[in-house]
């Protein structure tokens, strides 16, 4: 098997078995934040890493892996984010969800399509838009969410914290309307 060229960033991740995960299936160094209350002398190694070569921060698709999202966003601000989705990331056999899970190919690609926050997000897509297209609130609302953030490689999120992203990660409003047109015609097929 031909050795995969390096990452530059380094990849941020929860613990031990994340990196091993991301180590299966590219070559990349990362920093673990062992848990969602980050240590400040952690925080300090990111900020660094990212001064010298970027980091990418990866975290579990749940609620701990969303809270160390904010953490290193706030506390360092222009990092880059990749995201997985929860089917993806859930293990095979028993309980739990985790980057740990997720395939090889799974991770390559949500690395492959980080992105980086706005650090003065303008507002592109606007709430109302989000509730008539069916996002927030409705019976097909979660659903839709789920495969538009797949889709848009933003991750899963609630109606509040999907506006957050599409502003935050600078979705166009013709990627959104473009996405949920599709979303809609599948339904439609279904």
């Amino acid at each position: 098997m031909k050795e995969s060229a390096k990452i530059k960033e380094v990849v941020i991740v929860e613990g031990r078995d994340d990196t091993t995960a991301i180590k299966r299936a590219v070559n990349a160094d990362t920093i673990e934040t062992n848990g969602s209350a980050v240590p400040k002398m952690v925080l300090e190694k990111i900020r660094h890493a990212h001064e010298k070569r970027g980091v990418i921060v990866l975290t579990d698709p749940d609620y701990p892996g969303q809270r160390i999202r904010q953490i290193v966003q706030e506390y360092v601000p222009g990092c880059m984010h990749a995201f997985i989705n929860r089917e993806d990331a859930l293990r095979k056999h028993g309980r739990g969800i985790g980057v740990e899970h997720a395939s090889p190919e799974v991770i390559r690609e949500a690395l492959k399509h980080a992105h980086t926050m706005a650090e003065e997000p303008q507002e592109i897509i606007s709430k109302e838009e989000l509730i008539e297209a069916g996002l927030i609130g409705g019976p097909k609302a979660k659903a839709r969410r789920e495969l538009l953030g797949a889709r848009l490689n933003i991750g899963y999120s609630n109606g509040k914290q999907l506006y957050n992203r599409l502003v935050q990660f600078e979705i166009s409003r013709e990627e959104f309307i473009r996405e949920m047109s599709r979303i809609l015609q599948e339904e439609q097929h279904d």
